[in-house]
């Protein structure tokens, strides 16, 4: 007779699946890839995988972490172009601005419970 307990899902498994916990650990990742590029990779993966999944309020935050990651690496791309004029360097400091606001918005309205008023929204 074996005295092993039945096996439940971990705590930390959740983070994986669509829902709040997911889509505030994609925020963290994004964060992150502002110091460790490969993170903001691993953070729009899990966004299109989990994208369609979760329902209700969560939804809008997958669009706009999408949306996020792209209109931002296309602004940073048009920001490293314009540094041979110098003002790409102000611009890629805007960007990381946007960026970063974007990611403090999208984690106060997670954190209240609450939708993305613009998920499609190109600015904040």
């Amino acid at each position: 007779m074996s005295d092993t307990p039945p096996k439940t899902p971990r705590q930390t498994d959740r983070w994986l699946e669509p829902g709040q916990t997911n889509v505030q650990v994609i925020y963290i990742l994004y964060l992150a890839g502002l110091v460790i590029g490969i993170s903001g990779i691993v953070g729009i993966v899990l966004a299109y995988l989990n994208r369609g999944k979760a329902g209700g309020f969560v939804e809008s935050h997958y669009t706009w972490l999408i949306r996020t990651f792209w209109i931002g690496l296309l602004y940073a791309l048009v920001s490293v172009v314009l540094m041979m004029v110098f003002i790409g360097f102000i611009l890629m400091f805007a960007v990381a601005v946007w960026f970063i606001v974007r990611c403090i918005v999208g984690l106060q309205a997670l954190g209240r419970g609450e939708a993305i008023k613009s998920p499609d929204s190109w600015l904040i």
